[in-house]
């Protein structure tokens, strides 16, 4: 089969090609979508969100007071028991405590300090000795 000349310049036009079937086209972009990425519907810049700052809360530190009548053991067992200590970490400050007048627990924030100070205070009262615990501000 021949090509007329109007014949080749229809299959010019319409994209087909000359060794088979029809060209597959993509859609034809516009102009608009050539303008440098200045089109907002093709924007693909990072968006950022600033954020407020998160304030770190205020740390409270639970200490420890002597008396003349709780045995160091039961002090020794309630810092291993209410505060995740070591024996030997117990052992240090139940000493420090006797010897000083008053012992750093651990500092922690304001409702956790407060939980370990009512807890402290509970394990006393029930086991009928008197040791005191507090917290205050670091």
């Amino acid at each position: 089969m021949t090509s007329t000349s109007s014949d080749t310049m229809q299959h010019h036009r319409s994209g087909k090609r000359s060794g088979g079937g029809p060209a597959i086209a993509g859609p034809r972009k516009d102009d608009s979508d050539r303008d440098g990425g200045n089109n907002p519907k093709f924007d693909t810049g990072t968006v950022t969100k600033t954020r407020p700052k998160t304030k770190k809360p205020n740390l409270y530190r639970v200490l420890l007071l002597n008396d003349d009548y709780t045995p160091m053991e039961f002090v020794v067992l309630v810092l291993q028991d209410v505060f995740n200590k070591s024996q030997e970490d117990a052992m240090r400050i139940m000493l420090h405590v006797h010897q000083k007048g008053v012992g750093e627990c651990g500092v922690y924030p304001y409702e956790v300090a407060e939980t370990k100070v009512t807890r402290v205070m509970d394990t006393a009262r029930k086991n009928q000795h008197p040791l005191q615990c507090v917290m205050e501000k670091q």
